[in-house]
């Protein structure tokens, strides 16, 4: 649909500002949340509630439930996103910066075309994608390395491993999805995964011990406040945002996202939060940066090159 009225280009403009100042926020909210709550609880009660509300909104206004062929594929996916991804992330964000969290997280179209080469074979290796790939893993290395000489402390390598692998398994994630039976309702699909993680953060979560002395009467309103903004702006009102704008706007234009979230991230928590901004985090960020818009760029024209799943936050 061509944005040729006032609503419609009032209405792009309104959602891309909430998938890249909304998206990047979420980040210093996670840090907010888990300095008071275990993580991958905080992370449970983010998604449960979420996939609660946005799933019988769906069933509500006329969406069918799922097969069971369909409820196994979206807990399959639900397992490598929101307990492989989300729940490193959340469990990342107790030993890294915010803001350093984003940018390594902005390594996923990276992997994203490493999984379309191996397991898609919908591309090829060109000296372009590898210029792009050793690009982004030279920002990684600026980050955690502790030979370097930029000053400020090296990231946490087991946080930084942590959000690595995180990456590569949304990655994954969003090449099976799509193979698997999923809805053809994306956002009946995604309240369903968010259900779906939901459940099986809180089975993690108990088998790690973090229900085990925790009391909610002893947790911040800064921290629930976080929580319900992770709920309500990231979750819902996020995801809507993007899957209206993939259906108005081309997906190399919303997948700009990628490499705008990590510097609203950095800010953020730069003003907020208080997290350094030295050499070592600018010089991380802008080689990560670079990489992202090179891999992404390079796709523009490739109509299956979508940068991020259709059931994201």
């Amino acid at each position: 649909m061509e944005a040729t009225s006032y609503g419609p280009r009032w209405k792009i403009l309104m959602a891309f500002a909430v998938i890249y100042f909304v998206w990047g926020s979420t980040y210093f909210a996670i840090r907010v949340g888990v300095a008071e709550v275990p993580p991958l609880l905080f992370a449970a009660m983010r998604f449960l509630i979420a996939g609660v509300a946005l799933f019988a909104w769906m069933l509500a206004h006329g969406e069918h439930g799922l097969e069971v062929r369909q409820w196994l594929a979206v807990t399959f996916l639900a397992l490598l996103i929101f307990v492989g991804d989300y729940g490193l992330l959340f469990w990342a964000e107790q030993r890294v910066p915010s803001g350093v969290a984003a940018v390594m997280m902005a390594t996923i179209p990276a992997f994203m075309a490493l999984a379309e080469i191996l397991v898609l074979r919908t591309q090829r290796f060109t000296a372009g994608l590898l210029l792009a790939l050793a690009v982004g893993i030279a920002g990684v290395a600026v980050l955690v390395s502790r030979s370097l000489n930029l000053g400020g402390a090296p990231v946490d390598r087991a946080g930084a491993a942590a959000l690595i692998i995180g990456s590569i398994n949304w990655s994954i994630a969003s090449v099976l999805s799509r193979k698997l039976p999923l809805p053809s309702s994306k956002a009946l699909s995604s309240g369903a995964q968010m259900l779906a993680g939901g459940v099986l953060l809180a089975l993690v979560a108990a088998a790690r011990g973090e229900w085990r002395g925790f009391h909610p009467t002893a947790v911040s309103a800064e921290a629930w406040w976080a929580l319900l903004y992770l709920i309500v702006a990231g979750s819902i009102v996020g995801f809507t945002a993007y899957v209206w704008l993939i259906h108005h706007e081309s997906p190399t234009r919303v997948g700009t996202y990628a490499y705008v979230n990590p510097v609203v991230a950095v800010v953020i928590g730069y003003f907020l939060g208080g997290e350094p901004l030295g050499v070592r985090t600018l010089l991380g960020t802008a080689f990560v940066l670079v990489s992202v818009v090179m891999i992404t760029t390079g796709q523009a024209r490739k109509p299956d090159a979508q940068m991020a799943m259709e059931e994201a936050d």
